[in-house]
């Protein structure tokens, strides 16, 4: 399983939006939809019965959907780069995403790569396609970009999320020149690391981004037990993050989280609905997850009082 899946917010067109990305991308599959009940619609303003996720996977990382309303915009801070093995490969991807989207950077040759090109699909999600013959076929790789007050941030963010993880570590960095203004020298042009296994990318950038770091692209973190979620809660809000409701958090670079214990799908989705919705009620009452507390409420057992 893996262990950090993407979300996505969207304010009501997920099913719209993993429609057409399993339609672009050819190794693609929609999995479970979950759905608002009355506890959590009621909380959301969502209507009773609509979609409130989807899972789906592109390419063979998965990724989560959310219809959660409109507090939260996409922006480049967070991207995807697709590493396509040719050329061919990067303007079909580009031609399917670009279509009623936005160019960042032109489809063209860059001295990083000769078919390369930043785009904003129509639903304001960003790619980053970039022609890379030595990987056999489409990669996906989640991207953060360090801009404006973050600059210069993203060598110490990521040394702060490998030392989090396991499977971890810094694969490499390259790092802007001299002569490279108005970007400083030493900082990171691009640079990938591993956590959990599971590749990503950082840069840092002084040019002229609307790229804040916010909830429209979180990261969940798939606990095995109470005493993951404990450890990866206590690591990801450390040293200045912010606590959030449901399980969310900000970590002190502006990254948003979701710490997840293993189960609480099955206690949400029971059939008997009494439950489902008690589970339901008792998570929003949370910052982090207490699952034996969700388990307790769920079989209607008297548990320790919430943590809120």
């Amino acid at each position: 399983m893996q262990k950090i899946t993407p979300t996505l917010w969207f304010d009501d067109d997920a099913a719209d939006a993993v429609d057409r990305y399993t339609t672009i991308f050819e190794d693609a599959s929609t999995g479970s939809v979950g759905r608002y009940d009355e506890a959590s619609a009621a909380a959301s303003g969502r209507p009773e019965g609509s979609v409130m996720t989807i899972e789906f996977e592109l390419e063979g990382r998965s990724f989560v959907a959310l219809n959660g309303g409109p507090e939260f915009e996409f922006n480049p801070s967070i991207s995807f780069i697709v590493n396509c093995p040719t050329a061919e490969a990067v303007d079909e991807l580009w031609t399917e995403l670009a279509a009623d989207g936005e160019t960042l950077m032109s489809l063209g040759s860059y001295p990083f790569s000769d078919r390369y090109g930043w785009v904003t699909d129509e639903f304001g999600v960003s790619w980053q396609l970039i022609h890379a013959p030595d990987v056999p076929e489409r990669k996906l790789v989640p991207s953060l970009l360090f801009a404006g007050e973050r600059c210069g941030q993203a060598e110490a963010a990521m040394a702060f999320y490998t030392s989090a993880f396991d499977d971890a570590e810094i694969n490499e960095i390259a790092r802007y020149g001299a002569d490279q203004e108005p970007d400083e020298e030493g900082t990171v042009t691009f640079a990938e690391f591993t956590l959990a296994g599971q590749r990503f990318a950082a840069m840092d950038s002084t040019r002229a981004h609307d790229s804040a770091f916010n909830e429209a692209i979180s990261f969940a973190v798939d606990c095995t037990d109470q005493e993951e979620v404990d450890y990866y809660w206590d690591a990801l809000t450390a040293d200045g993050g912010a606590e959030g409701q449901c399980g969310w958090l900000t970590d002190k670079y502006g990254v948003s989280w979701q710490v997840v214990p293993a189960g609480l799908t099955e206690l949400l989705r029971d059939e008997d609905t009494a439950r489902a919705t008690r589970v339901t009620e008792a998570m929003l009452r949370m910052r982090k997850l207490d699952l034996e507390e969700l388990r307790n409420v769920h079989a209607g057992t008297t548990g320790e009082e919430a943590d809120v």
